[in-house]
């Protein structure tokens, strides 16, 4: 009995002194990985974005966001344009963020647009599959409306190379890159068109408009 209880106490002592030096180690590199800071990664500036991209051209100047909505977003670069194709019009909108650990973050559409008078009616998400030959991945689609005005919206959140319509997986690959890479820059892209006579119309045109936007972002949200 007395040789049982000794074996129970080293293996008591054996699982202290692993579970102390295991919080030890983790403090370590928790202290390591805050005091390494942010891993530095050279971009270009939104204002560059492509003016063309396949069949759509910019049409006017990039729009600038009023001061208070800037101080909500947060984001430390973003491009606000419009671009037009055979008399079709579509807004695009990227919101990028340089680190993600002071707690600047993309905001979703889902909690903004309500606020703002806007009605949001979830659809399937859909497939966007970039121009330039690069993966295919998965965007979310929404009908909104506001007043007499009826859109169709598509968006999706990029970052580190990832493109996903989860903002829930957003979050984990951003924990993920943090700790592995020294990352959490990322952004949100969004698309509207107007609905128009045809959803379907609408949301042939937000997807062409992503696919060549998709294949032009890495140099402005890098990979």
């Amino acid at each position: 009995m007395s040789d049982l209880l000794l074996m129970k106490n080293r293996n008591h002592t054996n699982r202290f002194w692993m579970l102390l030096v295991m919080l030890l180690l983790s403090g370590a590199v928790i202290n390591v990985w805050q005091r390494a800071g942010e891993a530095r990664v050279t971009r270009q500036s939104l204002k560059d974005f492509p003016a063309e991209l396949g069949q759509w051209n910019q049409h006017g100047a990039d729009q600038t966001l009023d001061e208070e909505t800037q101080r909500v977003l947060r984001a430390d670069d973003y491009l606000s344009r419009n671009f037009e194709s055979n008399g079709r019009m579509a807004s695009f909108y990227v919101g990028y963020y340089a680190t993600q650990r002071t707690g600047a973050t993309y905001h979703s559409p889902l909690n903004c647009l309500p606020g703002s008078g806007w009605t949001l009616t979830e659809g399937p998400r859909i497939a966007i599959t970039p121009a330039n030959g690069g993966a295919a991945f998965e965007a979310n689609r929404y009908i909104v409306q506001n007043g007499n005005d009826r859109e169709l919206m598509v968006y999706w959140y990029l970052g580190r190379g990832r493109a996903t319509a989860s903002e829930y997986w957003g979050k984990i690959y951003t924990v993920v890159d943090s700790l592995r890479r020294r990352r959490s820059d990322g952004a949100i892209v969004r698309v509207m068109v107007p609905v128009g006579d045809s959803e379907d119309a609408a949301l042939k045109a937000a997807t062409e408009l992503a696919s060549q936007a998709a294949s032009k972002l890495p140099p402005f949200v890098p990979n």
